[in-house]
């Protein structure tokens, strides 16, 4: 308690309190334009940071990462344009409750599930650090396969319709994965003689493509009446009724845990966590066919685990200094330059660092709550702007986040390629979800089942040779019975409907 109460006095410093708003706000601007990403900006803003201290440095470059993930959901909702690859599940029923008139409602639950899930997330992050810690060491890349195995069974029933489409779309993803440079052989795989595609599709070209560019196309070959706009643009009119707030504890909470375990696991991510907590959700619903319409739960879930995910992302980086994905491998690097090095003993020899950036997450996470909700009603107006406007609006952003990323026109013509696939697979009735968890998925599955296979010599035993992995592996195959069970009584049940 007082490694705690002497963190949060660093913590509310008048610098560390400065740099901490200006990370927060940079990191929602940054979440709220597509493209640009937290660790671009991180990159960018990491020389700026020479003259800080240590603590105030990595206070603002935190700020910059998990305030990006707040800003994330309004132009997935808005727009359906994911800010980054986490929110691109928050488009599948935040945009359509945008399109409902409730855009306003929707920016209001994800502002409130993403507190909670990051506030619950720096709990266990001040508790239960070393625990977690030592849980992640005993994850080999036996047990990451089970993971990724199970995160992928999961999507096979992710959006409304049929399950077969639903693994079409996420074989279809782990195909997409493969695409480039093998990174074990070296050998080139589906470039098709474009030097561009040596590192494959970027997964930011895919979200935007499928869910930019095929909106894009919706939106010029509909012809429906122009989106209802919300009733009130005042804060107490976009407040969920009580019906509402009763659909967000149960997925809020559970969103909150299954990213607070994914985030502590390296190499695994919000992304996956997002997914994770959709596909539950689904799982445990007793209407599952809402989901895709504009279902509450379907939005509080993967913003509840994201944001946790990214919290919870720290204690791998500051426990055993691995980082959990690009973004906390940036972060360790800025620890580096700045002298701090993270490790089993970084609690124990640097309380004051340790304390005091866990302290300025609490803070950062009010000041992100004042930053987001009053600006709901500005934000939800846009869904005002007429569809031909709100198009070329779409066409510029897609154009500017694609082309920044790996300033490459090639990424361009990619992704209008994939969006007018993406727009006649939706048409046909395809989930785009599933495809965008195979191709995050896959190439982590292929890493893990390589390295298990070089290990053991050949002898596919090992992949559940742990309680872990087999725990993991028996989950999954039990939900794929689960689903297929659900399909085939599905099945039957329009058929006695025909009869």
């Amino acid at each position: 308690m007082d490694s705690i109460l002497q963190g949060f006095s660093l913590a509310f410093g008048p610098e560390q309190l400065l740099f901490c708003f200006l990370g927060v706000l940079l990191g929602t601007l940054v979440g709220t334009l597509p493209g640009i990403g937290a660790a671009a900006c991180i990159s960018i803003v990491l020389p700026m940071t020479f003259g800080l201290d240590g603590l105030t440095a990595l206070i603002m470059l935190s700020g910059i990462f998990y305030g990006s993930q707040y800003g994330s959901s309004t132009a997935a909702i808005l727009l359906n344009i994911p800010g980054t690859s986490t929110a691109a599940v928050t488009c599948l029923d935040g945009y359509p409750m945008a399109q409902q008139g409730k855009a306003g409602t929707a920016l209001f639950v994800t502002t409130i599930a993403s507190f909670v899930g990051g506030s619950i997330a720096i709990v266990l992050l001040m508790g239960v650090s070393p625990v977690l810690a030592n849980v992640a060491l005993r994850f080999g890349s036996a047990e990451y396969f089970a993971v990724m195995v199970l995160g992928l069974v999961a999507a096979l029933s992710m959006g409304a319709g049929s399950a077969t489409k639903g693994a079409a779309m996420t074989f279809l993803g782990l195909l997409l994965g493969t695409f480039g440079m093998d990174m074990t052989t070296g050998a080139m795989r589906y470039t098709f003689g474009f030097p561009e595609m040596t590192e494959g599709i970027g997964i930011l070209v895919l979200t935007m493509g499928l869910f930019g560019v095929s909106e894009l196309l919706s939106n010029i070959s509909r012809r429906d009446p122009a989106v209802p706009p919300a009733k009130s643009y005042r804060l107490r009119g976009m407040l969920p009724d009580r019906s509402e707030r009763r659909q967000m504890y149960g997925p809020c909470l559970r969103g909150t845990a299954i990213g607070s375990l994914i985030g502590a696991l390296p190499g695994a991510g919000p992304t996956v966590a997002a997914f994770l907590a959709y596909s539950l959700e689904q799982k445990v619903s007793r209407t599952p066919e809402r989901f895709g319409k504009g279902a509450i739960e379907g939005i509080t879930a993967p913003e509840a685990a994201n944001n946790a995910a990214v919290q919870s992302a720290f204690i791998p980086t500051l426990s055993l200094g691995i980082p959990g994905d690009a973004v906390m491998a940036i972060l360790l690097a800025a620890m580096t330059l700045h002298g701090i090095v993270p490790g089993s003993q970084f609690m124990a020899t640097q309380p004051d660092f340790f304390w005091g950036l866990i302290a300025s997450f609490w803070i950062g996470n009010l000041m992100l709550l004042a930053l987001n909700l009053p600006f709901i009603g500005l934000w939800a107006r846009i869904t005002r702007i007429p569809h031909h406007y709100l198009s070329s609006l779409i066409a510029i952003f897609i154009l500017l986040g694609v082309y920044s990323a790996r300033n490459s026109l090639f990424d361009v013509f990619l992704a209008v390629l994939i969006g007018v696939v993406g727009w006649g697979l939706s048409r046909q009735r395809y989930p785009l979800a599933p495809l965008i968890l195979g191709f995050v998925l896959g190439p982590l599955l292929e890493e893990h089942f390589r390295r298990v296979m070089l290990i053991s010599r050949g002898d596919l035993t090992a992949l559940w040779s742990s309680e872990i992995s087999l725990g993991l592996l028996s989950v999954a195959a039990g939900l794929a019975v689960l689903t297929a069970w659900r399909q085939l009584r599905g099945g039957r049940a329009g058929a006695a409907a025909v009869e």
